[in-house]
Parts: structure tokens; C-alpha cells; sequence
């Protein structure tokens, strides 16, 4: 499940990069707001991916996947939110956004892979 390590690695790294992203927005209504919203959905991918390495079948697996999927697709509503509205420089972003991009495309080809064999025996645990 080597794939699955460095996927898990680039998303941790997600959100590392969340984190920082939030810590430098504005401390006004509309900077903790949406910083709020951004940091949780950032870093629930992430919870959900790796309670998915945990999951008890097939069909759990292809579950926290896809609720990870959900979550990343989010952040990158919120990435898109923030650049757009210059709460943070869309230049500091475009990197983040593209890494979103890509996080997005990556986990629905697993959930899609984890569907297609929901009926196979139980995933093996990674660590990452």
C-alpha cells in the first residue's frame, strides 16, 4: 500500500499548509469565519483518510474514503473562496490550490478502486 503512504504523507502535508494558511488570515469577522470552516474541512480529510487505513471492511474503507473525498473537495471550495476575495494573497495560494486539485483527483480514484472491490477482503492498515 505504498500509494497509499504517499497519499497519506501529502495529505498531511495538506494540512500543514492549511494550518499555516488560516494563521496568517486577518483576525476580522470574515477571517475567523471562513479560517474556521477552511482549517476544519483541512484537516477532517485528513482524520477521515487515516480512520480509513483503520476501517473494519471493504465497504467502511470505501466509506471514510469517500467522506475524506468530500472534505477535501470542501477546502478546495475554501481555497478558491479565500484567494478569491484577497483575504490571503491569491499568489500564495495558486501552489495550495493545485495540491487541492490534485488531492481531489487522487482520492476519487481511490474511492472508486475501493468500490469496485467492496466485496474483497479487508484493506491493509498503513501507517502515514
Amino acid at each position: 500500500m505504498e500509494k497509499q503512504t504517499d497519499l497519506g504523507e501529502r495529505i498531511v502535508e495538506f494540512a500543514v499548509r492549511i494550518v499555516k494558511v488560516v494563521g496568517s488570515m486577518p483576525n476580522t469577522l470574515v477571517g475567523r469565519r471562513i479560517g474556521d470552516q477552511f482549517l476544519r474541512r483541512g484537516l477532517s480529510t485528513g482524520a477521515n483518510f487515516e480512520e480509513a487505513q483503520a476501517a473494519e471492511s471493504r465497504a467502511d474503507f470505501a466509506h471514510k474514503l469517500q467522506i475524506a473525498l468530500k472534505e477535501a473537495r470542501e477546502s478546495n471550495y475554501w481555497l478558491r473562496v479565500v484567494s478569491r476575495s484577497g483575504t490571503v494573497r491569491a499568489a500564495r495560494l495558486e501552489s495550495l490550490i493545485q495540491e487541492s486539485r490534485q488531492l481531489v483527483a487522487m482520492l476519487s480514484k481511490a474511492v472508486a478502486r475501493a468500490r469496485g472491490v467492496a466485496k474483497g477482503p479487508k484493506p491493509q492498515a498503513t501507517s502515514g
